[in-house]
């Protein structure tokens, strides 16, 4: 899962990619529920967001984990390649990062909550890596669906960083931008380490809290 690649592609420099979209099951193996639209009868309530904290495999399942979190898949998004394969993402020439997709009833649990998470679970300062996983696709990133995601993304950014700040961390790297086309990832991807529990998980944070 290592990659070399630290700075994003230019439009010359990305894969081309295909016109064909990646097959996928729609069944989460771990809920059942779908994992593209619709998932039941109370889709217009629910909301989705997508966010990008090192290797999708161990972020996923932080969040199905989560109660109020209706359906999570993993992907690939903020690129320029369309539809990319695992294998292209990893060139670091798609430019794309890896993303858990997250689809949540507001009702149950908040954005705010679902961002302090995604703070505390890795490390936002450490620009196009995290941990011992280097490149693009490893790179810290918010991907809002409405405004009001996007500003309390921002939001809770800027309370983070004071945090981070008095611990003695350096600057957020975490890239805020609406969400981008989501192209989902191959089958063995989906839910990874509940089909392979002794699987790669490389999520940790810094230790700092954020505030609620």
């Amino acid at each position: 899962m290592l990659n070399t690649k630290l700075s994003l592609p230019t439009a010359d420099q990305a894969l081309p990619g295909r016109a064909e979209k990646m097959a996928f099951t729609n069944k989460h193996y771990v809920n059942g529920m779908p994992l593209s639209e619709p998932y039941g009868d109370n889709d217009l309530k629910l909301e989705v967001v997508y966010l990008g904290l090192g290797c999708f495999w161990g972020a996923e399942r932080k969040y199905w984990q989560m109660a109020g979190v209706v359906s999570t898949s993993v992907g690939y998004m903020g690129g320029l390649t369309p539809n990319p394969s695992y294998e292209e993402v990893c060139t670091g020439l798609t430019g794309h990062n890896e993303v858990v997709k997250v689809v949540f009833d507001p009702a149950l649990i908040s954005i705010k909550s679902l961002l302090t998470s995604f703070f505390e679970l890795h490390d936002p300062t450490q620009g196009m890596r995290q941990g011992n996983d280097k490149g693009t696709q490893y790179r810290s990133g918010i991907y809002y669906t409405s405004d009001a995601q996007g500003q309390i993304a921002n939001a809770t950014l800027t309370e983070y960083q004071n945090e981070l700040h008095k611990a003695g961390h350096g600057k957020i790297t975490t890239e805020i931008i609406s969400a981008p086309e989501y192209y989902y990832a191959e089958d063995y991807h989906q839910q990874y380490l509940a089909k392979n529990p002794n699987g790669y998980c490389g999520i940790g944070g810094t230790g700092v809290t954020c505030p609620i």
